[in-house]
């Protein structure tokens, strides 16, 4: 039943869905579709270790209603080679210098 529910939620755009971008990589990845806020924050942890561990920098969050037309998106000709690396999540968290 959550499942159907989330379905039509993100058929209408009001699914919640984890925007991550990256500076390096410089990509955007989607994470979801959630039904909550609460249910999208629990797993986000999950998505940065991943991010952490294939070695992304510049790691930045959004968790809000929308639909993504696209779940990746590359930007090749992107060439960041020494930004900091940082995880600001902008669900009113501070950022977060590694």
């Amino acid at each position: 039943m959550k499942e159907l529910l989330i379905g039509v939620l993100n058929f209408f755009g009001l699914a919640v869905w984890i925007k991550v971008t990256t500076d390096n990589p410089r990509c955007v990845y989607f994470f979801g579709p959630f039904l909550t806020m609460k249910g999208a924050r629990e797993e986000e942890n999950g998505y940065l270790e991943d991010l952490l561990g294939e070695g992304a920098r510049g790691i930045k969050t959004e968790i809000k209603r929308f639909k993504p037309s696209e779940l990746t998106i590359f930007d090749d000709l992107a060439d960041v080679d020494n930004a900091p690396q940082e995880i600001s999540r902008m669900t009113s968290q501070p950022s977060l210098y590694l």
